[in-house]
């Protein structure tokens, strides 16, 4: 399913999630949303894994921590809902 990163900074790029989440295990995809109009990243991200130990590792880790002067939050991803 993946890890969901929120509160991430504006300037963060997808190869800073992939070095720091490179920590835990392998990186098998990172997304990160930008918004439509502006382009500009949204605040939030989502990193597969190669494993759910990994991602737990990970999780673990890095929720709570301060990154890029912000408090991540890191917890297993939800499954999108649908819309209405």
């Amino acid at each position: 399913m993946g890890v969901y990163v929120g509160n991430l900074s504006y300037d963060v790029t997808q190869d800073d999630l992939n070095s720091v989440f490179g920590e835990y295990g392998t990186v098998k995809r990172v997304t990160l949303p930008t918004d439509r109009e502006t382009g500009r990243v949204r605040g939030f991200a989502f990193v597969d894994l190669s494993s759910d130990e990994e991602e737990q590792a990970a999780i673990e880790a890095l929720d709570g921590a301060e990154w890029m002067g912000r408090d991540l939050r890191v917890n297993k991803a939800k499954p999108r809902e649908p819309r209405r």
